[in-house]
């Protein structure tokens, strides 16, 4: 079974796919083991663990080369937040065909032009393209993907650049005709109310995805209760709790001058060891090496 076959299983006996962002092969499998549903492999995260801001600076070959890193290390479909399709319909072809082969499950593009601005900051620069250029976009991927299951998600940023539900309905709609599978509604609300709204009056045939990043209360409860969501995205918690506590660990050290009061609330090495399958290089040692 494919990836993408697992990813559409989930959703279709769950109605609902908890989907949690990742960074790194390590963060992967520490989402796996907490339950989630699928990682999101994340612009945002990756361009923070490389410490630049998340303005297209990120190229297609290091980002695959993580999602690729993570695949090696973890069974859950992946879907890769791949912004505008790193150019114009013409890469957005090249990109599905890597995507793809590196075994993911999805691929989410955005509709803003290139470069990208990252949408939560304030006052950032928030273009789109034309509808029908995007168009041809979601038309490139879907053509080019070999695998039916694979999943061309649309993001519309409409709301993100203030133009409206109107607009973003508009655009959900054409992105629909163009032959994508799920619409990605994004909002910097504070509230649920605007995403709420939309969904409510999206009257398309594919499902919607969220990222309830700027609206942390919208809960299992409150997606379900809306009846056409498929997805939810936690898209930056893993890199911000590992921030979080990265900075209060050094913190300590640093106050206390020396470990010897932090270290009884870290992880120990040996979980690290079993993190990192140390028993199997054991195994391994015994079983082969002379």
């Amino acid at each position: 079974m494919s990836k993408a076959r697992l990813l559409r299983d989930r959703i279709a006996g769950r109605g609902l796919a908890h989907v949690m962002a990742a960074h790194s092969p390590l963060s992967a499998i520490l989402a796996e083991e907490a339950g989630f549903d699928g990682l999101w492999a994340s612009g945002f995260e990756l361009s923070a663990l490389y410490g630049l801001p998340d303005v297209s600076l990120i190229s297609m070959s290091q980002h695959l080369d993580m999602v690729r890193a993570m695949a090696e290390q973890s069974s859950l479909p992946i879907i890769a937040d791949i912004d505008t399709g790193f150019g114009n319909a013409i890469n957005v072809i090249h990109a599905i065909r890597e995507y793809e082969r590196a075994g993911v499950a999805a691929v989410v593009i955005e509709d803003k032009t290139f470069p990208k601005v990252t949408s939560l900051v304030a006052d950032g620069r928030q273009d789109l393209l034309r509808i029908e250029e995007f168009q041809g976009k979601i038309r490139a991927a879907v053509a080019t993907r070999s695998d039916p299951d694979f999943l061309v998600i649309a993001r519309t940023e409409a709301l993100i650049a203030r133009l409206g539900e109107a607009e973003a309905l508009k655009r959900a709609a054409a992105y629909e005709a163009a032959g994508a599978d799920m619409i990605l509604i994004h909002s910097k609300q504070k509230t649920p109310d605007e995403v709420e709204s939309f969904v409510r009056a999206w009257s398309g045939k594919i499902p919607v995805v969220i990222v309830p990043t700027a609206y942390p209360e919208m809960n299992e409860a409150r997606i379900r209760a809306l009846g056409k969501i498929a997805i939810v995205i936690y898209g930056n918690h893993a890199i911000r709790a590992s921030v979080t506590a990265m900075q209060d660990v050094f913190a300590r050290i640093i106050a206390d001058r020396g470990i010897h009061n932090i270290d009884k609330d870290i992880v120990s090495v040996e979980e690290i060891f079993r993190l990192q399958k140390m028993a199997q290089v054991k195994a391994d040692e015994k079983a082969f090496l002379a």
